[in-house]
């Protein structure tokens, strides 16, 4: 047996061996040099979109569902809801919502792509607060006979109709923030996601 003999495979066999530690040290240092590109679940958790099922949600009942750190409230509204809106224009701050509180493609008085499903965000525009869902009509508590439901924030007392405008003589100055949202089916509102790009 020839000392070239040897050498050339001892070569091979230690030239082999470098290279594959060498791919398994490349592809340790790449793997978390790429995965620091994707961001990290806390990330997306704050800007993915949300689904919420409201296939078992019956009139007058609302869900909360949080979307970016914040509530959204979620409510199907009855026919005599929606009748009620037109009764308050009178003592509303901003009836027309002309103040930009949602996306261009809300419009009305209901503020709402189909109108028996209203979503806001739950937040007080006065000082961020979360006002109470009070649906009840001529609430004592509220002012009688001109409270026909809708939310109120027990933090600074303002009051907003069950469309999310906020009633004149309260600290809150704008209507609660309807935030882009569209529907992936009748029963599957997607918060997060414009009705116009889905």
């Amino acid at each position: 047996m020839s000392s070239d003999g040897v050498n050339t495979g001892r070569r091979r066999f230690l030239t082999a061996a470098t290279s594959a530690v060498g791919v398994a040290g490349a592809v340790g240092i790449a793997v978390p040099f790429v995965g620091s590109w994707s961001p990290s679940e806390k990330a997306k958790a704050a800007g993915a979109p949300v689904k919420a099922d409201i296939s078992k949600l019956e009139p007058g009942q609302m869900i909360v569902v949080e979307w970016r750190g914040k509530p959204v409230y979620v409510l199907r509204r009855s026919p005599e809801m929606l009748d009620n809106l037109d009764k308050l224009t009178d003592v509303l701050k901003d009836p027309d919502s002309s103040i930009s509180q949602q996306p261009e493609y809300i419009e009305g008085a209901a503020r709402a792509l189909r109108p028996e499903i209203f979503v806001a965000e739950g937040l007080c525009t006065h000082l961020g607060c979360a006002p109470k869902f009070r649906p009840e009509v001529g609430a004592a508590d509220l002012g009688g006979d001109s409270w026909l439901g809708g939310f109120f924030c027990p933090c600074h007392g303002s009051k907003f109709d069950l469309a999310g405008r906020v009633f004149s003589g309260v600290p809150a100055s704008t209507n609660l923030v309807v935030p882009p949202y569209s529907y992936e089916s009748d029963t599957v509102v997607v918060i997060g996601v414009d009705a116009e790009a889905a």
